[in-house]
């Protein structure tokens, strides 16, 4: 197995696509096709499930993944030195996490990280599905959920404090009351959150005027006055057109978990940019 066809199997699992694969090692799609099934047939395993969605690793094609991006690591800090002593870090890195953490919280650190390693794309996915890292879905994952899989290297990073917020300038409803107040609340598969039972015991006698999913999308709500909302701080805080309710009991707070592969563990770029969001962070 060569090189040159890691790097193509490498980009089909960062992209999923050939044709997002093709454009970033601007090559044909027909190429990359042609490529990846000589691949497969060279090792006498078929790496990526064809779904109509894209390309999906099978057990084999995680991994072969693993070792890959060793390889690639290893090449790439080879090239650095033939190039004269360069430490500068390059690749690849998908990382998950929620809407609102994603653009409140991980995006001032990626942005930094960017500046100090121009050469690593970091590519965020903010989903409310579970992405796996066991499959290598991602290769960095935040969420509010402990880890508990064997392979997966995971600590605690952050307590989120949540808030009750109305719009600015609104009445505020009087606590285990609630009459001809409004909630904007999460969706029914997510009722059994935290925030979802206190606003119910605090707020027994609201009614509900929207659900979503979305934490920013409540928030928007909010703000256009749409009804309360329970946000994090970081998100509700951050904007002006909304303002805390204090009910004498502050919502449940959350922690925010990390949490990556045991195979990715010496991979400096990751390594690099998880020391950096611990740091900015926690301290």
């Amino acid at each position: 197995m060569e090189w040159s066809d890691l790097k193509i199997f490498l980009a089909i699992a960062r992209f999923g696509t050939l044709g997002a694969a093709a454009r970033s090692l601007r090559l044909t799609q027909p190429t990359m096709g042609r490529r990846l099934r000589s691949l497969e047939a060279s090792v006498g395993q078929t790496l990526f499930q064809r779904t109509t969605e894209g390309f999906v690793l099978t057990e084999e094609g995680a991994a072969v993944l693993a070792g890959a991006e060793r390889i690639e690591e290893e090449t790439l800090a080879m090239e650095r030195i033939l190039a004269g002593g360069s430490r500068q870090l390059g690749g690849f890195l998908r990382l998950s996490s929620s809407d609102w953490f994603g653009a409140h919280v991980l995006s001032p650190v990626l942005a930094e990280f960017s500046q100090l390693h121009p050469k690593v794309v970091v590519e965020l996915l903010t989903d409310s599905r579970l992405l796996s890292l066991p499959r290598r879905e991602a290769d960095l994952v935040f969420r509010i959920q402990p880890f508990t899989e064997a392979e997966i290297i995971s600590r605690k990073l952050i307590h989120i404090k949540y808030g009750l917020y109305i719009r600015r300038g609104a009445p505020h409803p009087r606590a285990f009351d609630g009459v001809g107040a409004r909630l904007v609340t999460m969706d029914q598969a997510f009722g059994d959150m935290p925030d979802a039972g206190w606003l119910q015991r605090l707020l027994p006698r609201a009614e509900i005027a929207m659900r979503s999913n979305s934490r920013d999308v409540q928030a928007t709500l909010c703000a256009n006055g749409a009804g309360l909302a329970v946000l994090p701080r970081p998100l509700g805080d951050s904007l002006a057109a909304i303002e805390l309710v204090d009910l004498g009991e502050a919502p449940p707070g959350r922690d925010t978990w990390v949490g990556y592969h045991r195979d990715m563990k010496r991979l400096a770029r990751l390594r690099a940019l998880l020391d950096l969001v611990i740091e900015r962070l926690t301290h």
